[in-house]
């Protein structure tokens, strides 16, 4: 039975659902490349809270996402924006999601890595106050056990004067961390309140700034994240590394290409869209692991043009799109995100999210995918 699917401006076009899903077995974790896949979290449905409100959050079905991740060989990068934090997830439910899901982590054996910020701080915060702000989030993080990844703030980016504010927060940071960590370079594209971050609006300056402090303390970083949407400047980043200090891909439009790499190296990954691709993903990783780039790209090219369309512009709403997949694969029975963020996406983004998805065969059950979002364009007046 095929669905009526909204276009922008109004026009209506007939789809028929795929009905051949692809299966991929659980496996272990790939082994030429370390992926994470940036996890979102599920809100509790019944939860009579406001979009400013506390975060409520179904506790279960958010473990148990992780846990289908986990099955997969990938490691879940935690408490990172695609799970809402500073867009709906604020810090004391961040600190409580950190605590349950290492804790699952090290029931299964599953890799963690988890966010560590400054989203606790109001407006208006000084300098001491940000790096004591980032002190208090990194004891959590590494009380668990759980590997750290020092996150963008905006509190910095707000009251940094210039790259020396920004060497040393850091350098104050990573002389205490317990084991290496990741940064995290967010461009403004994902959260415009970045702008400028490593105290330069100018990247190439960014660049040799943020360069600096990682070569400052090697020893204490374990790779840099970035999330430029430039796939050329990663590379060039990428060759500029200490030597054991990786890069770990957060370019969801480039990412077959930075992850399968070069002569002089590649990427490894920790990507937002390997939430809704984990399972393909880690195939195809493992294709490289088995000496077969071609298979590799033959399985991750055709999924890039669902990311780009799930991470265009206004970029730093992707996350609606990921969780409207979530639902339609039947890992939570709810189109509800924290913070309402369900509605920050039109109706014609999401059904082209739906048809995109399920072209490339994600729905373990193509049925159930098409009668959820038969609903959800119900709802919004459209039948068929």
């Amino acid at each position: 039975m095929s669905l009526l699917l909204p276009r922008a401006g109004g026009a209506l076009v007939r789809y028929e659902p795929r009905r051949d899903p692809v299966v991929v077995a659980p496996g272990g974790p790939p082994v030429s490349r370390t992926v994470f896949s940036a996890a979102h979290v599920v809100a509790d449905p019944y939860a009579d809270t406001a979009p400013d409100g506390p975060a409520a959050v179904d506790w279960e079905t958010t473990l148990a996402f992780r846990r289908h991740l986990w099955a997969h060989g990938l490691g879940v990068a935690e408490a990172m924006d695609t799970a809402q934090r500073g867009m709906g997830l604020d810090w004391p439910v961040a600190a409580e999601l950190i605590r349950r899901s290492a804790a699952e982590a090290r029931a299964v054996g599953g890799r963690i890595a988890c966010g560590a910020g400054t989203d606790q701080l109001a407006p208006g915060a000084s300098l001491p106050e940000v790096t004591a702000a980032y002190e208090e989030q990194l004891a959590v993080v590494e009380g668990t056990g759980a590997q750290a990844v020092l996150m963008a703030s905006r509190a910095l980016a707000a009251v940094a004067r210039g790259p020396e504010d920004f060497s040393a927060v850091y350098g104050r940071l990573l002389e205490q961390t317990a084991r290496p960590v990741i940064l995290h370079w967010l461009g403004p594209m994902f959260d415009p309140a970045l702008a400028g971050y490593w105290g330069s609006p100018d990247l190439d300056t960014a660049t040799e700034a943020f360069l600096g402090i990682v070569a400052a303390h090697a020893e204490k970083v374990d790779g840099v994240k970035v999330s430029l949407l430039d796939a050329r400047r990663e590379v060039a980043l990428r060759r500029r590394l200490p030597d054991g200090v990786k890069c770990y891909t957060g370019d969801d439009f480039h990412y077959p290409e930075l992850i399968e790499g070069d002569e002089q190296g590649s990427s490894h990954a920790l990507l937002g869209i390997f939430d809704p691709l984990g399972p393909m993903a880690a195939d195809a990783v493992r294709a490289l692991d088995a000496g077969d780039p071609a298979g590799f790209r033959k399985r991750l090219d055709p999924t890039v043009e669902l990311a780009r369309h799930l991470f265009g512009a206004p970029t730093r709403f992707y996350k609606t799109g990921v969780v409207l997949l979530a639902w339609l694969a039947g890992h939570q029975d709810h189109f509800t995100m924290v913070g309402g963020l369900q509605s920050a996406r039109s109706l014609p983004h999401l059904a082209r999210a739906y048809e995109l998805a399920d072209g490339l065969g994600l729905f373990p059950d193509p049925e159930a995918a098409e009668s959820r979002m038969r609903t959800l364009l119900t709802v919004h007046g459209v039948t068929s």
